[in-house]
């Protein structure tokens, strides 16, 4: 099915860097169709807010993180947005004056089994002089698989895996880690025909040492992967080993040494300069030679090695349990009396509408991370004869005063004897808040305080999660598959993964 751009959505997580703007005046100014609009998530933990608008530029929305890296802020990015495809740009890249035009064509008539499209790279280094060893590293993004440099999803397969693993603390290996996992559902990533080019930032000269935490990014993926994810990933294992051995040889001088070993500790440590010799001059060998990169080159040349070293082993503890990455759902919906606001049976009142003590707290933490929100609520009173069905949309729209706006609320008034499909334990509002919002029932959890709650999340093929009150049985109470003591919790392990 052909796709127009006006059915893409382009993200750019930024944390207010000059190149920001050089961005946003390449995008103002070129040529084409515009996509639906442009998402800035701000990742920054404070700070004034940000100022983008020119003319020119698609319909821009602004949303803030509070600083939780890259991956996600590319999360919030794409949750917040209903288009079918989501398009990635680094806010440190310029695209070409027809990249609104290629990124059309790129996503137009590409088979249903195609998750994403990567946009090409280029790197330009000086011409005047050969590149120093931080140009030659950067030069490595223009071929370099599925870096979200330019790198368009479907909305639905990052829906599907989760997003990016938020693990990954940097911009670094959390996109392989996204495209091994999109992969691993059968779909393909295929490159396009767009450009943008990727300027070398400036950088202090210890910016080597500072990226060597990576290593323990690398132990983070063969943990989730296997030994085979850089094959598959295209990354190359580099100079590791190398490292391991310098390390070991300058360890092993020390301890000689102290063992008053003194021909021992001699040898050690002439296998540690040979080794890190040999290391700074592989990387001073090709670059331009001149003082001050021969002298920065020297001082990080001595230092990698160990630091390399120290990332790797800290990773290898850090994430010797870790599970797949699962994301946060799609959607939560709540059960209103006992859960969201406090119980009065048959309700009628939108004066009596109390919040539980959280729920205000709760529900806005999954907004701000862009999960949406719903109610699903058994009003049998309208049955019984009880309370009217106004009443009920009267106490709703309290509670949404209170606690709103909900993105779905849906509202059972049958009894326990009419035999429909929407009241809890079945699954009928469960599955309709789901369609309402295109949200694939294994995306969605349901946090309820008794078990007909969770028993409509499982006929849906949604996931419960089971906050007690003093009424709600002992036997549901040991039945749930999830529990938590208060709203908090229950939202505080969904935001961590586990559900």
């Amino acid at each position: 099915m052909q796709v127009g751009i006006e059915q893409c959505s382009v993200v750019v997580p930024t944390v207010g860097r000059p190149s920001l703007d050089v961005l946003l005046d390449a995008l103002a100014q070129a040529p084409g169709p515009r996509p639906a609009e442009l998402v800035l998530v701000d990742d920054r933990p404070t700070g004034e807010p940000l100022r983008p608008e020119r003319p020119g530029l698609p319909p821009v929305r602004v949303v803030r993180t509070g600083g939780g890296g890259p991956a996600r802020a590319r999360n919030l990015g794409w949750r917040t947005v209903r288009t079918e495809w989501v398009a990635f740009l680094d806010d440190d890249v310029v695209p070409d004056p027809d990249w609104y035009q290629r990124l059309a064509e790129d996503l137009s008539d590409l088979p249903a089994d195609v998750a994403g499209s990567q946009g090409r790279v280029r790197v330009p280094l000086p011409a005047d002089r050969r590149p120093t060893d931080w140009e030659r590293g950067t030069a490595g993004l223009a071929t370099s698989s599925w870096i979200t440099a330019d790198l368009a999803y479907r909305r639905a397969a990052l829906a599907a895996v989760g997003g990016f693993d938020e693990r990954f603390p940097r911009a670094f290996r959390e996109d392989s880690d996204l495209a091994l996992r999109v992969m691993d559902t059968g779909a393909r990533l295929v490159r396009g025909q767009r450009w943008i080019t990727h300027p070398v930032r400036p950088v202090d000269r210890w910016v080597s040492v500072r990226v060597q935490a990576g290593n323990a990014d690398d132990v983070l993926m063969r943990r989730l992967h296997g030994p085979g994810w850089r094959e598959r990933a295209d990354a190359p294992l580099g100079r590791r080993p190398r490292h391991l051995a310098v390390t070991a040889a300058g360890l092993a001088a020390v301890g000689l040494a102290a063992a008053r070993r003194p021909r021992a500790a001699l040898a050690a440590a002439a296998a540690w300069a040979v080794g890190t010799g040999e290391f700074a001059w592989a990387r001073i060998a090709p670059g331009p030679r001149d003082r001050a990169e021969v002298g920065t080159m020297l001082a990080t040349s001595a230092v990698i090695p160990p630091l390399a070293t120290w990332h790797f082993l800290r990773g290898a503890v850090q994430h010797r349990r870790v599970r797949p990455w699962r994301g946060l759902p799609d959607l939560v919906l709540f059960d209103r009396d006992g859960t969201l606001v406090r119980d009065y049976p048959y309700n009628g009142d939108p004066a009596l509408v109390t919040p539980v003590p959280g729920a205000r707290e709760a529900v806005d933490a999954l907004r701000v991370r862009g999960v949406r929100v719903g109610v699903v609520s058994n009003q049998s009173g309208v049955a019984r004869g009880l309370i009217t069905r106004a009443q009920v949309d009267a106490c709703m729209a309290r509670l949404d005063e209170l606690l709103g706006p909900f993105d779905t609320v849906q509202v059972c008034p049958h009894g326990p004897d009419d035999g429909c499909s929407c009241r809890k334990p079945a699954p009928g509002m469960v599955k309709a808040a789901c369609a309402e919002l295109d949200v694939d029932p294994a995306r969605c959890v349901v946090i309820g305080d008794i078990g007909a709650d969770v028993e409509a999340a499982a006929a849906a093929g949604a996931s419960g999660v089971l906050v007690p009150t003093p009424v709600t049985r002992r036997a549901e109470v040991e039945a749930a598959p999830r529990r938590a003591a208060t709203i908090t919790e229950a939202v505080e392990q969904l935001l961590a993964g586990e559900w």
